[in-house]
């Protein structure tokens, strides 16, 4: 059974995000780690994490996707900057690791910033080879990208690389997301089978702990990451019924990135997931 939903924001507390999600008919969420433009972290309340994991409990929850923050990269040309990723990655990870254990950590592997892929994909996996000893029991998932400019992770080899790479492999996996891989040109609309038994060559599905679900604004190849709208993008409606139900996918948490004024149209979204997928709206 998949777990629908959405990026919560964690400003009013973990139960606050809880009761955002079941008022939404949502079954997991993802939340920024710390601000997602910047570096700002708030202590968080044992009392409020115990609320949410309670609300996890008792509803059924799929595994929680928390998200790093953009400002990460830890394979840029500026030093400086790599110490931020590596100090907030780690802070991130021991974070998770205390309050909610046995969950995801998804961040993007960033931009090598003119050094070349090779050269941002040693960054990438020295950062991670520092961080990856002390995290217990959180799975850090790497975020396929679209291939934009300088992007690393915009092919599955590039994934795969990091992965070969890293010291402790069985600590982490991969995140799809649905506009990243169509606009750097895995034709799931056409082809999904095909695209996923590609993924499962290179990178191998057992990697695959989660996913984005976004419509794409821009065509088949683009390499852009401009999010859309469930069914009013390039992808349409029938990629994702066709995601939500595919025996490979089928018991992973499913996260919606698309941009919507309220609640409100993320619940819409999710509905609709549900019923492709055959879930009543109340599971």
């Amino acid at each position: 059974m998949p777990y629908f939903g959405c990026h919560l924001s964690v400003s009013g507390g973990f139960k606050k995000m809880g009761t955002d999600a079941l008022d939404i008919g949502a079954t997991t969420f993802a939340y920024f780690t710390r601000n997602p433009r910047g570096g700002a972290v708030k202590k968080p309340d044992p009392a409020d994490v115990e609320a949410l994991k309670t609300i996890m409990s008792e509803h059924g929850f799929g595994p929680l996707v928390a998200h790093g923050p953009y400002t990460l990269n830890p394979c840029s040309s500026d030093a400086k900057v790599r110490d931020f990723a590596l100090m907030a990655m780690r802070e991130d990870m021991e974070r998770m690791d205390e309050i909610l254990p046995g969950n995801l950590y998804n961040f993007h592997p960033g931009s090598h910033t003119g050094q070349g892929y090779e050269k941002g994909i040693e960054l990438i996996v020295a950062a991670l080879n520092e961080i990856l000893p002390g995290v217990k029991h959180t799975t850090v998932l790497l975020e396929a990208m679209s291939g934009k400019g300088s992007e690393v992770g915009g092919t599955f080899e590039q994934l795969a690389e990091i992965l070969s790479r890293v010291n402790c492999p069985e600590k982490m996996g991969v995140c799809l997301d649905t506009c990243h891989i169509y606009s750097a040109g895995y034709d799931i609309v056409h082809d999904l089978d095909g695209v996923l038994e590609q993924f499962d060559r290179v990178v191998g599905l057992g990697r695959l702990k989660a996913m984005h679900l976004n419509d794409s604004l821009t065509p088949f190849a683009s390499h852009k990451d401009r999010h859309e709208k469930i069914g009013r993008g390039s992808l349409g409606a029938a990629t994702f019924a066709l995601v939500v139900c595919h025996h490979s996918l089928r018991d992973l948490p499913m996260i919606l990135e698309t941009p919507q004024d309220s609640l409100k149209g993320w619940a819409g979204e999710i509905a609709m997931l549900k019923n492709w997928a055959g879930l009543p709206e109340d599971e």
